[in-house]
């Protein structure tokens, strides 16, 4: 993909299987907004042709999919149910089952109240409410969510996560953009990673961690970490440390060199790394740039 003289996504080729939710993963600038909006048809592609089912997918196509986009879009001057219905209709719904479709999920995601409410006199997160719905209204076979959790606090981030997961129960197949590693981790079988507009990491969320490391060790400990040839640090916070052993290096060394440099461990322990881990390596030294 292009733009003008720049390269944006370079070689990328990815499958998702039917069933599956899969993890659209990178930093900001990656290329993954990008990329989605290629193979949707919003941006006339270079090169390249988006599969649904074997099918070359043409924007016509549109009611086989939900696409959550980064950027909202809903009529904010009208009432959430007027605008519901309304979106309900272009997806091929008659106006009384789209009504009565968007007057359940109100229920369910405790909005029932607002169903005569201008869209503008909504909280960011309400809205969001509103739109992940009109997203999900015609139970498309292929669900694409672009940061679906952006200004959700903590219970309406575990209340979105069991809807998409209400949604892959029913048959959906689902591409999710997040930044949020532990949503990675709990929903998504199989993960890509974009760096500068190439795959830098796929497969299973477990393919992924042992491709990076594997093992990580968690030190709760006083005193300065040396420098070593056994292992990198990968953070460290308030008094706690996260160590990537070296190829060859194993815990029991570890610990004894940590030790032996008058480092106080108080807890010392093994895991397999983090999705948020391994974010942190493959970006952590690159500067924060806005876009996606």
């Amino acid at each position: 993909m292009d733009f003008g003289n720049q390269t944006v996504i370079r070689d990328l080729s990815f499958d998702v299987g039917a069933g599956e939710t899969f993890g659209f993963l990178g930093s900001n600038g990656s290329g993954k907004t990008t990329t989605l909006r290629a193979l949707l048809g919003i941006y006339q592609p270079t090169a390249g042709v988006l599969h649904i089912g074997g099918k070359v997918f043409e924007p016509r196509d549109g009611a086989r999919l939900g696409y959550l986009p980064e950027e909202r879009g809903l009529y904010k001057k009208e009432s959430v149910l007027d605008v519901m219905v309304y979106f309900g209709r272009l997806k091929g719904l008659s106006r009384d089952a789209a009504a009565a479709w968007s007057r359940t999920y109100l229920e369910r995601v405790a909005l029932a109240d607002k169903a005569t409410t201008r869209l503008d006199k909504l909280s960011g997160g309400q809205q969001q409410k509103i739109q992940l719905g009109v997203t999900i209204m015609n139970a498309p076979e292929l669900l694409i969510l672009d940061e679906p959790t952006q200004g959700f606090d903590p219970v309406n981030r575990r209340l979105l996560m069991d809807i998409i997961e209400e949604q892959k129960r029913a048959g959906a197949t689902v591409i999710m953009v997040t930044h949020q590693m532990d949503e990675v981790e709990r929903l998504c079988d199989r993960v890509v990673l974009l760096k500068d507009g190439a795959a830098e990491a796929y497969g299973t969320v477990e393919d992924v961690q042992d491709q990076y490391g594997g093992t990580v060790i968690r030190v709760s400990c006083t005193g300065a970490l040396p420098a070593s040839d056994l292992f990198d640090v990968i953070s460290t916070q308030d008094g706690s440390a996260v160590l990537a052993p070296r190829a060859g290096a194993d815990a029991a060394q570890i610990l004894h060199e940590l030790v032996a440099n008058r480092v106080t461990v108080r807890s010392f322990t093994p895991v397999r790394t983090s999705l948020e881990e391994i974010f942190l390596r493959i970006y952590g030294s690159q500067n924060d740039r806005v876009g996606a």
